[in-house]
């Protein structure tokens, strides 16, 4: 993919699954299609109890707790994922990474995340790995520190532009305290303000499917702000519900340069078959800021749709990974 070359635009896979791994996933990065790969609490939940490829390792797991259990069976994925995207040629090492999420239960607490995060980063013991750390008060905390200890993070559940600053703050500062050529990723969220404020764009005679990419914009200029080379901004939640967009809208119109995004396979299928292959239109600044006031002029709260969608997106995966261990046990 030229873009990879022409302005270090990577595609990530935000899916993980044993069979998967074996199978489409290679294929795809062979073919230079995805540079790296994500998971979630929801995406391992949603893996482990539809699979039947963890069937056998779960059977031999249940003298353990549920969480070991769950590490066991995620890590080993994780581990798998790693190696193979570290047989990719990466020309640049910013890409190759597989993302691990800290337990989402532990969101509020320094402390315990650091802890975890330096554990899961010790026990998968590889180079290309990222310990995915939500954007609280605490995630600020540690994702600096784990940085600084020279553990790539990626920085998750950034939906406002004050998010996203603080997390380039902290990263910038971790990552240069590490004196290590520590990476880093700052991912937001794009999607899912349009699925909840489209229906009052409609009533108000405003644009529909526009709010996440002009949010994920305006967060992407302030990361470059910080100008340095080894945090790039992530665009999440890149997947489209319902026949009303393109499959690859969320793609097409996010080809930013020094960028990720990370979709869920439906969505790299559809945007190798039909997306746009040719770098985005990107809004400036300037652009950004006229349509929030234009919002606000029309009582659309951005700030009260920003706290309501990390609440929620903490909440689905602190459900995800409680229903998951839940069901562990046989």
């Amino acid at each position: 993919m030229s873009l990879k070359e022409d302005i270090n635009f990577s595609l990530w896979c935000d899916f993980i699954e044993r069979d998967f791994l074996e199978n489409r996933f290679q294929e795809i990065i062979a073919d230079s299609t995805i540079y790296g790969a994500t998971s979630n609490p929801s995406i391992f939940a949603s893996s482990i109890t539809s699979s039947v490829a963890y069937k056998q390792q779960l059977d031999m797991l249940q003298a353990n707790s549920e969480k070991t259990i769950y590490e066991e069976l995620a890590l080993t994925d994780i581990k798998r994922a790693a190696e193979l995207l570290a047989k990719q040629n990466r020309k640049n090492s910013d890409d190759g990474f597989i993302s691990i999420e800290v337990d989402p239960l532990l969101c509020d607490d320094a402390s315990l995340t650091i802890e975890e995060g330096i554990r899961l980063h010790q026990t998968i013991n590889a180079d290309n790995v990222m310990i995915k750390v939500p954007a609280t008060p605490a995630g600020y905390i540690a994702m600096r520190e784990l940085t600084s200890r020279g553990i790539n993070v990626n920085a998750t559940l950034i939906f406002s532009v004050e998010q996203a600053i603080n997390c380039a703050k902290a990263l910038d500062e971790g990552i240069k305290d590490s004196n290590k050529d520590t990476k880093a990723v700052i991912s937001i969220f794009v999607s899912r303000f349009d699925r909840l404020l489209d229906s009052q764009m409609t009533i108000k005679g405003l644009p529909t499917a526009k709010l996440g990419i002009v949010n994920a914009t305006k967060c992407y200029h302030e990361i470059e702000k910080f100008k340095n080379p080894n945090i790039r901004t992530l665009f999440a939640s890149t997947g489209v519900k319902g026949n009303e967009l393109s499959p690859s809208y969320y793609v097409d119109n996010l080809i930013f340069p020094n960028s990720v995004n990370t979709a869920p396979l439906a969505t790299i299928e559809a945007w190798l078959k039909d997306g746009s292959k040719e770098p985005s239109n990107i809004l400036s600044e300037d652009e950004c800021d006229k349509y929030f006031d234009e919002l606000s002029k029309n009582g659309i709260d951005i700030k009260k749709a920003n706290e309501e969608l990390l609440n929620e997106g903490l909440d689905a995966f602190k459900v995800s990974f409680k229903d998951l261990l839940s069901k562990l046990k046989s």
